[in-house]
Protein backbone atom coordinates (compact mmCIF):
# COMPACT_ATOMS: atom_id res chain seq x y z
CA UNK A 1 0.00 0.00 0.00
CA UNK A 2 1.31 3.20 -0.96
CA UNK A 3 2.17 6.06 1.81
CA UNK A 4 -1.08 8.90 1.98
CA UNK A 5 0.07 12.27 1.09
CA UNK A 6 2.17 13.73 3.86
CA UNK A 7 0.83 16.41 5.66
CA UNK A 8 3.21 18.76 4.93
CA UNK A 9 3.07 18.18 1.38
CA UNK A 10 -1.14 18.91 1.33
CA UNK A 11 -0.22 22.90 -0.22
CA UNK A 12 1.66 20.99 -2.55
CA UNK A 13 0.04 21.37 -6.54
CA UNK A 14 -0.31 17.97 -7.44
CA UNK A 15 -0.33 16.21 -11.21
CA UNK A 16 -1.69 12.82 -12.15
CA UNK A 17 -2.71 12.85 -8.79
CA UNK A 18 0.92 12.99 -7.04
CA UNK A 19 2.87 15.15 -5.43
CA UNK A 20 5.01 18.00 -7.47
CA UNK A 21 8.22 17.99 -5.35
CA UNK A 22 9.18 21.93 -4.38
CA UNK A 23 12.13 21.64 -6.75
CA UNK A 24 10.87 20.03 -10.05
CA UNK A 25 10.99 22.07 -12.70
CA UNK A 26 7.84 24.19 -13.64
CA UNK A 27 8.14 24.40 -17.63
CA UNK A 28 5.04 26.48 -19.11
CA UNK A 29 2.63 25.35 -16.39
CA UNK A 30 3.78 21.36 -16.47
CA UNK A 31 5.88 19.32 -13.82
CA UNK A 32 9.01 17.91 -15.08
CA UNK A 33 9.39 15.47 -13.19
CA UNK A 34 13.13 14.03 -12.46
CA UNK A 35 14.40 17.76 -13.81
CA UNK A 36 15.39 20.12 -10.57
CA UNK A 37 14.80 23.91 -11.13
CA UNK A 38 18.43 25.26 -10.12
CA UNK A 39 17.26 28.07 -8.15
CA UNK A 40 15.19 26.33 -6.07
CA UNK A 41 17.58 23.33 -5.75
CA UNK A 42 20.34 25.89 -4.57
CA UNK A 43 17.82 27.21 -2.34
CA UNK A 44 16.61 24.16 -0.84
CA UNK A 45 20.78 23.19 -0.24
CA UNK A 46 21.39 26.45 1.74
CA UNK A 47 18.33 27.25 3.27
CA UNK A 48 18.45 23.51 4.58
CA UNK A 49 14.69 22.48 2.94
CA UNK A 50 13.10 19.48 1.89
CA UNK A 51 13.03 18.68 -1.73
CA UNK A 52 9.54 17.76 -1.78
CA UNK A 53 7.64 19.84 0.72
CA UNK A 54 10.13 23.09 0.65
CA UNK A 55 9.82 23.43 4.16
CA UNK A 56 12.75 23.45 6.71
CA UNK A 57 14.48 20.48 7.28
CA UNK A 58 14.30 19.20 11.35
CA UNK A 59 15.85 17.80 13.45
CA UNK A 60 16.86 14.79 11.03
CA UNK A 61 16.78 14.07 7.43
CA UNK A 62 17.41 11.74 4.35
CA UNK A 63 19.54 11.93 1.77
CA UNK A 64 19.15 9.62 -1.53
CA UNK A 65 22.40 8.26 -1.90
CA UNK A 66 23.81 6.14 -5.27
CA UNK A 67 27.21 4.29 -5.20
CA UNK A 68 29.01 7.33 -7.03
CA UNK A 69 27.27 9.59 -4.63
CA UNK A 70 29.14 7.74 -2.12
CA UNK A 71 32.24 7.91 -3.80
CA UNK A 72 32.04 11.68 -4.03
CA UNK A 73 31.20 12.24 -0.54
CA UNK A 74 28.17 13.98 -1.58
CA UNK A 75 24.39 13.58 -2.21
CA UNK A 76 23.70 15.77 -5.48
CA UNK A 77 19.73 16.02 -3.88
CA UNK A 78 18.49 18.30 -1.27
CA UNK A 79 17.35 16.62 1.79
CA UNK A 80 13.87 14.92 2.61
CA UNK A 81 11.76 15.17 5.93
CA UNK A 82 11.75 11.35 7.11
CA UNK A 83 7.87 11.63 6.61
CA UNK A 84 8.05 12.88 2.65
CA UNK A 85 11.21 10.31 1.79
CA UNK A 86 9.06 7.16 1.86
CA UNK A 87 6.12 9.00 -0.19
CA UNK A 88 9.19 9.82 -2.78
CA UNK A 89 10.43 6.78 -3.02
CA UNK A 90 6.78 4.86 -3.54
CA UNK A 91 6.10 7.03 -6.02
CA UNK A 92 9.23 8.04 -8.14
CA UNK A 93 9.94 5.20 -10.94
CA UNK A 94 13.70 5.46 -9.97
CA UNK A 95 13.45 4.66 -6.30
CA UNK A 96 10.69 2.26 -6.14
CA UNK A 97 12.11 0.04 -9.15
CA UNK A 98 9.70 0.54 -11.82
CA UNK A 99 12.12 2.29 -14.09
CA UNK A 100 14.76 -0.16 -14.76
CA UNK A 101 17.38 2.36 -16.54
CA UNK A 102 18.03 5.89 -16.69
CA UNK A 103 16.09 7.65 -19.38
CA UNK A 104 17.53 8.29 -22.70
CA UNK A 105 18.39 12.00 -23.04
CA UNK A 106 19.64 13.34 -26.59
CA UNK A 107 23.51 14.72 -26.04
CA UNK A 108 22.47 17.95 -27.76
CA UNK A 109 19.47 18.50 -25.73
CA UNK A 110 19.31 21.99 -24.73
CA UNK A 111 16.86 22.21 -22.38
CA UNK A 112 16.29 20.16 -18.47
CA UNK A 113 12.56 19.64 -20.41
CA UNK A 114 14.49 17.11 -22.84
CA UNK A 115 12.85 19.47 -25.68
CA UNK A 116 13.81 23.29 -27.28
CA UNK A 117 11.85 26.16 -25.69
CA UNK A 118 11.15 28.87 -28.32
CA UNK A 119 9.14 30.99 -25.73
CA UNK A 120 11.55 34.15 -25.35
CA UNK A 121 9.12 35.12 -22.54
CA UNK A 122 9.30 31.60 -20.63
CA UNK A 123 11.53 32.05 -17.52
CA UNK A 124 12.80 28.58 -17.92
CA UNK A 125 16.46 28.40 -17.53
CA UNK A 126 18.53 27.40 -21.05
CA UNK A 127 21.04 24.98 -19.90
CA UNK A 128 21.66 21.53 -20.87
CA UNK A 129 21.55 18.69 -18.57
CA UNK A 130 24.61 18.26 -16.44
CA UNK A 131 27.28 15.65 -17.33
CA UNK A 132 25.79 13.38 -14.85
CA UNK A 133 22.91 13.04 -16.24
CA UNK A 134 24.42 12.72 -19.99
CA UNK A 135 26.80 9.68 -18.57
CA UNK A 136 23.56 8.06 -17.21
CA UNK A 137 21.43 8.66 -20.14
CA UNK A 138 19.95 4.67 -21.00
CA UNK A 139 22.05 3.12 -18.68
CA UNK A 140 20.49 0.44 -16.10
CA UNK A 141 19.41 1.85 -13.06
CA UNK A 142 22.07 2.12 -9.92
CA UNK A 143 21.62 1.18 -6.19
CA UNK A 144 19.51 3.46 -4.15
CA UNK A 145 19.94 4.46 -0.85
CA UNK A 146 18.34 6.48 1.85
CA UNK A 147 20.79 7.91 5.08
CA UNK A 148 19.12 9.38 7.92
CA UNK A 149 21.35 11.81 9.13
CA UNK A 150 21.12 14.46 12.10
CA UNK A 151 20.55 18.03 11.24
CA UNK A 152 23.29 19.47 13.54
CA UNK A 153 25.79 17.12 10.50
CA UNK A 154 24.18 18.65 7.96
CA UNK A 155 27.28 19.90 5.83
CA UNK A 156 27.30 21.14 2.05
CA UNK A 157 29.84 20.55 -0.21
CA UNK A 158 30.95 23.79 -2.42
CA UNK A 159 31.76 23.90 -6.10
CA UNK A 160 35.52 23.94 -7.12
CA UNK A 161 35.14 27.04 -8.99
CA UNK A 162 32.19 28.23 -6.94
CA UNK A 163 32.54 28.47 -3.39
CA UNK A 164 28.98 30.08 -3.12
CA UNK A 165 27.06 27.31 -5.37
CA UNK A 166 27.00 23.96 -3.36
CA UNK A 167 27.35 20.53 -5.63
CA UNK A 168 25.67 18.59 -2.29
CA UNK A 169 24.79 17.27 1.02
CA UNK A 170 28.55 15.62 2.43
CA UNK A 171 28.00 12.19 3.26
CA UNK A 172 31.51 12.07 5.46
CA UNK A 173 29.47 13.13 8.87
CA UNK A 174 27.75 10.32 11.03
CA UNK A 175 24.93 8.41 9.58
CA UNK A 176 21.81 7.43 11.39
CA UNK A 177 20.39 4.78 9.66
CA UNK A 178 20.81 3.07 5.94
CA UNK A 179 17.48 1.98 3.99
CA UNK A 180 18.05 0.21 0.64
CA UNK A 181 15.39 1.69 -1.96
CA UNK A 182 16.04 -0.73 -4.60
CA UNK A 183 19.20 -2.63 -5.81
CA UNK A 184 21.37 -1.83 -8.98
CA UNK A 185 19.79 -3.40 -12.12
CA UNK A 186 22.38 -5.70 -13.69
CA UNK A 187 23.67 -5.35 -17.36
CA UNK A 188 21.41 -8.16 -19.47
CA UNK A 189 24.90 -10.56 -20.00
CA UNK A 190 25.30 -10.52 -16.03
CA UNK A 191 21.67 -11.21 -15.23
CA UNK A 192 22.10 -14.16 -17.54
CA UNK A 193 25.12 -15.59 -15.77
CA UNK A 194 23.43 -14.93 -12.04
CA UNK A 195 20.40 -16.91 -13.70
CA UNK A 196 22.78 -19.55 -15.10
CA UNK A 197 24.43 -19.92 -11.52
CA UNK A 198 21.17 -20.03 -9.60
CA UNK A 199 19.88 -22.37 -11.97
CA UNK A 200 23.10 -24.67 -10.88
CA UNK A 201 22.62 -24.66 -7.58
CA UNK A 202 19.24 -25.11 -7.22
CA UNK A 203 18.22 -21.52 -5.55
CA UNK A 204 15.28 -18.98 -5.73
CA UNK A 205 15.45 -16.03 -7.93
Amino acid sequence: MSPAIPVRCLAQPLAGGLVVPWVSLIHNGHAVFGSLDADRARRAFLQRLCQICGQPLQERFFVIVRPADQQQGCSPEPGLHPECQPYAAAHCPMLNGTATHYRTRPVLASHPAGRPCTDPSCPCPAQAHDKGHTARSGRPADRYEAWMIATRHYQLVPHQNAPDLPVGISLNVPVLRKRTLRKAVLPADHAALLDLLRTALDLEP
